[in-house]
């Protein structure tokens, strides 16, 4: 009968739980992983895969009971890292959607709300077209397997139970949040510049003519002219999405080479 001591089953135990605990942080906060249309038993059966992958490849590390209080700092610990690295991505996505609620409600969606089953808030209809376009072009260039990258890089640059993020990072964190904002200016502000010159247009038609409904040929009209512009600027938005979700890539690597 094969014989187990304590010490060689925490040693199993570890080598494949704690890995396991990053991935899930992981798959709990970056896009398209934590998407709430994925069951959550297909998250976790990838997530196991994907230790059992990165499991044998990984250095040794000291071996820690995970029902200690040192078991629980170290648990803690990855999966703060790995809610990290896929926080930097969830920001880029953030900007995007911030720009399609800014264009929704120009155009005059505001009273038109839907589900959006990423956020598990109501969003409009605009927002969720740039979500998905957004989500596609992640896809679409394998930027999904680069975060997966980043991750397994991470296993290097902060080992289990050595290090942690440094005294920064949570503090450059906080300022890649500006990233929502920069991302939604720069894809909204064409739309927003049109449409204010449309509303502005209108208004002095209503001065000349004020027995015009304002309320009658203003609302079709700004949604017109919204439309007409999205679909002028839907094939140049590819190219901004893609270098800000490269971005978003680098940043992750920037972030965990600081640690080092």
């Amino acid at each position: 009968m094969a014989e187990f001591t304590t010490a060689q089953l925490f040693s199993l135990v570890s080598a494949f739980f704690w890995p396991l605990v990053r991935v899930l942080g992981l798959f709990s906060s970056g896009p398209f992983f934590s998407h709430r249309s994925i069951p959550i038993r297909i998250r976790v059966g990838l997530g196991v895969a994907i230790t059992f992958l990165i499991a044998p490849t990984l250095a040794p590390f000291p071996i820690t009971d995970p029902i200690s209080w040192m078991g629980l700092l170290v648990l803690t610990q990855q999966f703060l890292i790995g809610v990290a690295i896929g926080f930097i991505m969830r920001l880029i996505f953030s900007g995007v959607e911030l720009s399609g609620e800014l264009i929704g409600m120009t155009m005059g969606f505001g009273f038109a709300s839907f589900f959006n089953p990423q956020s598990g808030g109501q969003s409009s209809a605009i927002n969720q077209l740039l979500s998905l376009l957004t989500m596609l072009i992640f896809i679409a260039t394998d930027l999904h397997l680069q975060l997966l990258e980043s991750l397994v890089e991470s296993f290097n640059s902060l080992p289990i139970g050595m290090n942690t993020l440094g005294k920064n990072s949570f503090q450059q964190l906080a300022f890649l949040g500006k990233n929502i904002f920069s991302i939604s200016i720069q894809l909204s502000l064409p739309i927003i510049a049109a449409l204010l010159m449309t509303n502005m247009a209108l208004g002095v038609l209503t001065k000349a003519a004020p027995q015009l409904n304002l309320f009658g040929i203003g609302f079709p009209i700004t949604m017109l002219v919204g439309f007409l512009m999205i679909d002028l600027l839907l094939p140049y938005w590819s190219m901004p999405l893609y270098v800000n979700l490269q971005q978003g890539i680098n940043m992750i690597r920037t972030l965990l080479q600081a640690t080092i």
